[in-house]
């Protein structure tokens, strides 16, 4: 069968596929990228590749023709089944597999569907997608071959591994988990039967029509129904998860919800008295007082670019056993394997407050306090977003202002600071600020917008509610 497949150029991004089924993505997309990333580990000596899927209504479907495709490049398929994206990352990473394919939108609307891959032990991101797309056109594949599939059940060994790493003591905790209709449902289900404790699960049923809300821990909306559920059952912690449980979000016995580097700052500290002075990561989007408070840990703290394949590889270089992102990635690699898994954060924060002698919102709360704005995100086009970027740095450069260049431009003062980066997967600008007190973070604001219209930009809307953090 003769071969060749142009993708919607708007599907291929930084760090996965992704776009709206039926419109910039369909099967003959998922058969595309089975047989093009098959020919890639044919080529690099593999055989093996293992293959998930989330929950969304598309997923079932993306899968068969994901795996039509690999088998046409040779490949011998693992087929897991629907799962956790994590738990696809736990079978590519403990059997002997050459790479790694997750069908999922992830945290987009419910009409999104996408692929997240690894080659090896590796995420497979940036040059090697647009590379996958330059061999579909070209096309440029492994000869046809006959390949296979055939099923694996790995959710024991998985949830098993989990549980091995409970670590709590023994106070038993009131948890509220909102599983959001995401892909972990039955995992999760089997997960808490073998916590200790009184476990509550709403949204446990796998739905990707999402019904109850969105289902991105990030935004405090989405965290309205387990917030009220923490209140009613006067639960010690609240958990939840995005789509396909690769992220967490935390809500403390008060309700308050715990923000991408609050969490970090409470897994730190824990990590920290096991491997003292190591490397704690976070983005470039963190609040400066987790980089103090892995300092004052004992920790050495080092701020890196956004995205979670970013992450992933500044881990493997410098021997970190800990990072996290704002949007609520969390790598643990002291004792697990240095990929981003919601479930197994889950397991450790756990394990961290059924130790602590008082309640998770007394640490919280014994936090510097700043007034941070939301993630900013403004429509910027793609030809000019890193423009832009280039010219408040140049300006920034030449006034002597204090500036951090590793991911778009963070500058701080006696205020505090901010931020002005591109996204790497949207025609978006993304700002954010953080001060000491409401004064220090308007002055910053205004910093900002100086020069965003220096550069012929209007300054994103700061009407929103400011976060205390």
């Amino acid at each position: 069968m003769t071969f060749r497949h142009d993708f919607d150029p708007t599907s291929l991004r930084e760090y996965d596929i992704r776009g709206i089924v039926g419109k910039s993505l369909h099967p003959a997309d998922a058969f595309a990228i089975g047989r093009t990333f098959g020919s890639i580990v044919v080529r690099t000596g593999g055989h093996v590749v293992a293959v998930g899927y989330d929950g969304r209504l598309s997923s079932p479907e993306l899968e068969e023709s994901l795996v039509s495709g690999l088998k046409a490049s040779g490949i011998e398929v693992l087929r897991v089944g629907r799962c956790p994206t994590p738990m696809l990352y736990y079978a590519a990473t403990t059997l002997a597999t050459d790479g790694a394919i997750m069908v999922t939108g992830s945290h987009n609307p419910p009409d999104y569907n996408g692929f997240k891959m690894m080659l090896g032990r590796k995420p497979f991101f940036g040059a090697q997608i647009k590379e996958l797309g330059r061999m579909a056109s070209a096309p440029d594949v492994a000869p046809e071959a006959e390949g296979s599939d055939r099923r694996i059940d790995i959710a024991h060994d998985y949830v098993a591994r989990l549980i091995s790493d409970w670590d709590g003591g023994d106070r038993l905790l009131k948890v509220i988990w909102d599983n959001g209709n995401s892909s972990a449902g039955e995992v999760l289900q089997r997960l808490v039967r073998s916590l200790p404790g009184e476990h509550t699960v709403l949204n446990g049923e796998i739905d990707g029509r999402f019904p109850a809300h969105h289902p991105d821990p990030t935004v405090a909306k989405n965290l309205e129904q387990l917030i009220a559920a923490v209140h009613e059952k006067q639960a010690d912690i609240g958990i939840a998860f995005d789509g396909d449980a690769d992220r967490i979000g935390v809500v403390d016995n008060k309700g308050q919800i715990l923000w991408g580097d609050q969490i970090l700052i409470v897994l730190a500290r824990d990590v920290l008295r096991d491997h003292p002075g190591a490397t704690i990561i976070a983005d470039v989007k963190a609040s400066q007082v987790l980089f103090d408070e892995v300092t004052r840990a004992g920790g050495n703290p080092l701020m890196w670019k956004t995205g979670h394949s970013l992450i992933k590889a500044k881990m493997a270089e410098t021997g970190s056993p800990l990072a996290g992102e704002m949007s609520g990635h969390v790598f643990f690699a002291d004792k697990w394997y240095g990929f981003d898994d919601a479930l197994y954060a889950a397991v450790r924060m756990l394990g961290i407050v059924a130790r602590m002698s008082g309640p998770l919102s007394d640490v919280k709360e014994a936090l510097p306090h700043s007034v941070s704005t939301p993630e900013l995100r403004f429509d910027c086009e793609d030809t000019r977003k890193f423009q832009v970027i280039e010219e408040v740095a140049a300006r920034l450069k030449t006034s002597g202002a204090r500036v951090s260049a590793i991911d778009g431009v963070r500058v701080r003062t006696d205020d505090g600071w901010w931020l002005l980066r591109a996204s790497n997967t949207q025609a978006v600008l993304v700002a954010r600020a953080e001060g000491a007190s409401e004064a220090a973070l308007d002055r910053l604001k205004s910093a900002l917008t100086e020069q965003l219209e220096q550069s012929g930009l209007k300054a994103p809307d700061f009407s929103g509610e400011n976060a205390g953090h």
